[in-house]
């Protein structure tokens, strides 16, 4: 989602961060529970489960619960560290500012969730 960004907007959006280490077995999100933040992978992996099954494993780039900031609805899977993990979080409001912000942004938002839906079809339906 962010590899677009020239290096000014890389500033904001780390501006727009905070900085967190997670020890393994720590569950960032929760199924079924709403939440306002997103996480980016910065160092180590997290598992990501969606109704008792694992569908991915992600790592450094990778964006988690970017669902969350824009409807504020409930997370669509658990996903835990697997060994130590470093990760930079984005609220709600700072997710919202950097929408309005970077040009462009919101339709490369939109452009990753679209692809990871079409990802989702083809593995449920073939």
């Amino acid at each position: 989602m962010f590899a677009p960004c020239s290096n000014k907007e890389l500033q904001q959006v780390a501006q727009a961060t905070i900085e967190l280490e997670v020890n393994d077995g720590k569950v960032l999100v929760r199924e079924g529970e709403p939440g306002h933040e997103c996480f980016i992978i910065v160092d180590g992996q997290a598992e990501v489960v969606r109704n008792d099954q694992q569908v991915a494993v992600l790592g450094p780039g990778d964006v988690v619960g970017e669902l969350a900031p824009l409807t504020g609805g409930p997370r669509t899977a658990t996903v835990t560290a697997v060994g130590p993990l470093q990760l930079l979080v984005i609220g709600q409001r700072e997710f919202a500012g950097l929408l309005e912000e970077i040009p462009g942004f919101a339709n490369r938002v939109l452009h990753d969730l679209a692809g990871r839906m079409r990802e989702l079809d083809e593995k449920a339906y073939g």
